[in-house]
């Protein structure tokens, strides 16, 4: 918090959600693991194929969370709501 209180420009607190990158031999491949990527709950999840025939399959989560909490040097919330956030957070990563 002493930290935070000293900042002299913008903070925020930021969590970004999981993300596996698989490259796959075959379009198959990354099909298949898209299907159980999706069922599993990883909605964000999808497949690329670049200018080399590369074909990769991305997992990603949708748990993210980003939220100023200063502007200028002014806090704009209380210590309260910052243990609110870290547990929010935590919540999140054990759901990654």
């Amino acid at each position: 918090m002493t930290a935070l209180e000293k900042a002299t420009g913008d903070v925020v607190f930021k969590f970004e959600p999981f993300v596996l990158h698989v490259l796959c031999r075959e379009l198959q491949d990354a099909q298949l693991l898209h299907s159980v990527a999706i069922d599993s709950g990883f909605k964000n999840s999808g497949i690329t194929v670049g200018r080399g025939g590369k074909i990769m399959m991305a997992v990603r989560s949708t748990h993210c969370l980003e939220v100023p909490l200063s502007h200028m040097g002014k806090l704009m919330v209380s210590e309260e709501y910052i243990e609110f956030l870290i547990h929010v957070a935590n919540r999140k990563m054990e759901e990654n």
